[in-house]
């Protein structure tokens, strides 16, 4: 049998929030980036931008159920460099940064929790 690996192993990624507009605002500060809500199926979603939607691997926020504080899966995010600026950004709207900044080959990143509990990490 032939496998045949798919372009990207991950194609779309969710997170569930209790309140929209406060996730919103949050995420939307802490990557710089607005996140356009939609409201054309049938629940309200607000999409991460990118810079190529048709060739990026993206996400939304729904309103939904958060897994316990930070036991969830984790999805990362990019931002722009400096890190440190991404991270008082977290606290400031809300959020914890849980960990180091860990750097390996390809950048830098942090853990961290959104105000629902969701686990995330910013990387530059």
């Amino acid at each position: 049998m032939s496998a045949t690996l798919p372009l990207h192993a991950v194609v779309w990624a969710e997170i569930p929030v209790t309140d929209m507009d406060r996730a919103r605002a949050f995420y939307g500060a802490v990557v710089e980036n607005e996140l356009a809500l939609q409201e054309d199926g049938p629940n309200p979603f607000a999409v991460f931008a990118s810079k190529d939607p048709q060739e990026s691997i993206s996400g939304h926020i729904y309103p939904g159920k958060p897994a316990p504080e930070g036991t969830g899966p984790t999805i990362h995010l990019a931002v722009a460099a400096p890190l440190e600026d991404a991270m008082k950004r977290v606290t400031d709207n809300g959020g914890k940064v849980v960990s180091p900044i860990v750097t390996i080959p390809a950048g830098r990143f942090v853990y961290c929790l959104d105000p629902d509990g969701n686990s995330f990490g910013i990387f530059a």
